[in-house]
């Protein structure tokens, strides 16, 4: 029997999402094999290969690419994103590389000319929330009309963390709300609506030492519906979103990062009933993994291309700009 063929990846930084939830999941992935790591840090990064069981450790990220690998995930911080998402195209490595793209619309675009001129390299936005088996149904459901047309979704993201350390708290390399989760609200009224909103309008608080975004709230009106969400980097944790059209209402109870080892649950509302649908334990992270991979094996198109990661930047960009202005923004 043929081996399994596996695409050999290198992970660029010891960053902790990595190291506790995506190289986990991609070493009990069908279609990977997590064979580097490297950091500025030698001594962290043989660390994290000794605890994780990889077999290859790079003092350099440009020493990672380098190296035999096929492909790269970066889950450095915000600002890194774009400039070592196109190095690692250049040296004709496939990309992985975590949400936000980069720190604005314009970055995004340069990576996507980069990606142009390499043609046989895949690049992606990971959006690991787009693979979850919940999120597959619900998109089927409002496509179906199951809810009748799609007019409000409600979506909060929160989390408390004032640690001036952390970098999603450091406004000079991507930190706060709108960037870190922000950034899913945004993703999952367009991927629900199927288009770009048409306007946008945001509200913005922002911490007077941090200087980051810790509370926003936005609008975003498609024409046909409107979504209204809510991200904090300073409030009790909770997440939650609802779906409502004219026949019914979808509620998914952990839209963003259910636990890999429980249940999944949404509810569905409607005017007669309603119903509790669940969906088995998966990991969100390998099943992204696996796609990913498997665009690459078989040399087909990526499940999320690089305009979508640039038209979430524009409409991240346009709600801050709106905050400051105090007004509606056009798309």
């Amino acid at each position: 029997m043929a081996e399994l063929k596996k695409v050999r990846w290198g992970i660029m930084s010891t960053a902790k999402i990595g190291r506790e939830k995506t190289i986990p999941a991609m070493q009990s992935s069908e279609f990977c094999d997590v064979v580097a790591i490297a950091s500025r840090n030698k001594d962290q990064a043989e660390l994290e290969a000794s605890r994780l069981n990889i077999r290859e450790v790079y003092s350099s990220y440009d020493d990672l690419l380098a190296s035999d690998i096929d492909a790269v995930y970066i889950p450095l911080p915000n600002h890194l994103h774009v400039e070592w998402a196109k190095k690692a195209i250049e040296a004709g490595k496939h990309v992985l590389c975590e949400k936000p793209i980069g720190l604005s619309s314009f970055e995004a675009k340069e990576l996507l000319k980069a990606s142009q001129k390499r043609p046989d390299v895949k690049v992606m936005e990971a959006f690991m929330y787009h693979f979850h088996p919940q999120w597959k149904y619900v998109k089927k459901l409002v496509d179906d009309g199951v809810i009748g047309e799609l007019k409000v979704i409600q979506s909060f993201f929160s989390y408390y963390n004032i640690d001036p350390n952390n970098i999603r708290n450091q406004v000079d390399v991507g930190g706060g709300g709108m960037m870190d989760i922000g950034c899913y609200c945004v993703s999952l009224s367009r991927f629900l609506f199927d288009k770009e909103p048409k306007r946008v309008l945001g509200i913005i608080e922002y911490d007077p030492d941090l200087l980051t975004d810790r509370i926003a709230s936005g609008i975003m009106d498609f024409s046909t519906g409107t979504s209204l969400f809510t991200c904090s980097t300073q409030l009790t944790p909770f997440q939650r979103v609802n779906i409502i059209g004219e026949k019914a209402r979808i509620e998914i109870e952990i839209p963003f990062n259910p636990e890999p080892d429980k249940i999944s649950k949404i509810w569905i509302y409607s005017n007669a009933d309603s119903k509790e649908v669940t969906f088995d334990p998966v990991n969100q992270y390998s099943v992204q993994a696996d796609a990913f991979s498997k665009a690459i094996l078989d040399n087909t198109d990526v499940p999320v291309n690089l305009e979508d990661a640039i038209n979430n930047m524009k409409v991240i960009e346009l709600i801050i700009e709106s905050s400051k202005e105090n007004r509606w923004l056009t798309i």
